[in-house]
């Protein structure tokens, strides 16, 4: 039976002396895939191999072994994880907040100038600092989706805030707007953008000429966002 993940030892680069790596291997087994391939995850720090019908575990290490030298190279780029805990620094709005542990301070988590006050028992800190920036995110998504809705003419179903890897937002055709609340951490006109894209799904929902129109009527950020998420984005789901 093939596990859900296992560590898996690859081979040096070639040329190179150092000795063989080890990396986290998910499986993810596909009735839609035609071929085996394969993904970085930022949020894991994993390589995620993707196996159509008819393939297992051996392929899959195939194509691992053959591009042993991308994967290494690439798990190597992803920012070290930042968990929530009492010291760490985290980004929200784009600036550097410390998290601070205060035990004889109420209110479960909340914003003092640049520091994450975090009450209570330290056991609970990590959900507290997770609640607060969950609704952060909400805070400032609904205070940005206001203005563009109204610019556009339309109005969502309803707000919802998952923890995706694959896209920031996305917008349903029953006119529900989802997104990332990892997108807190990002820069407002950053976030700015997200939410205008998503918006203007709501009177186009496809990426035609004129959606890309109504992005622009909403924002002027959309090709430094585009590239601030493209370099920055995974960094953040190694957050947490």
């Amino acid at each position: 039976m093939l596990p859900e993940s296992e560590l898996i030892t690859l081979p040096a680069a070639k040329g190179h002396l150092a000795p063989p790596a080890r990396c986290l291997v998910r499986w993810q087994p596909s009735t839609r895939a035609r071929r085996v391939s394969m993904r970085i995850c930022p949020k894991h720090g994993a390589v995620v191999v993707i196996l159509p019908p008819g393939k297992g575990r051996r392929a899959g290490l195939a194509l691992l072994r053959e591009h042993a030298d991308w994967v290494m190279e690439r798990l190597a780029a992803l920012a070290p994880a930042t968990p929530f805990e009492a010291d760490a620094t985290v980004l929200l709005g784009g600036a550097p907040h410390r998290i601070r542990h205060d035990p004889a301070a109420l209110g479960g988590a909340f914003l003092d100038g640049s520091s994450i006050i975090v009450a209570g028992d330290p056991a609970f800190l990590r959900r507290r600092v997770g609640d607060f920036m969950r609704a952060e995110a909400r805070r400032r998504i609904r205070a940005l989706l206001a203005p563009h809705a109204a610019a556009l003419g339309v109005k969502p179903r309803a707000l919802r805030l998952k923890d995706t890897r694959s896209r920031w937002g996305s917008c349903a055709p029953d006119g529900t707007l989802a997104f990332s609340w990892r997108l807190v951490m990002a820069p407002e006109w950053v976030l700015d953008y997200v939410v205008a894209h998503e918006v203007a799904h709501l009177k186009e929902l496809n990426h035609s000429a004129r959606f890309w129109a109504h992005v622009s009527r909403l924002t002027p950020n959309r090709d430094d966002a585009v590239e601030w998420l493209r370099l920055e984005g995974p960094a953040l789901l190694r957050v947490g």
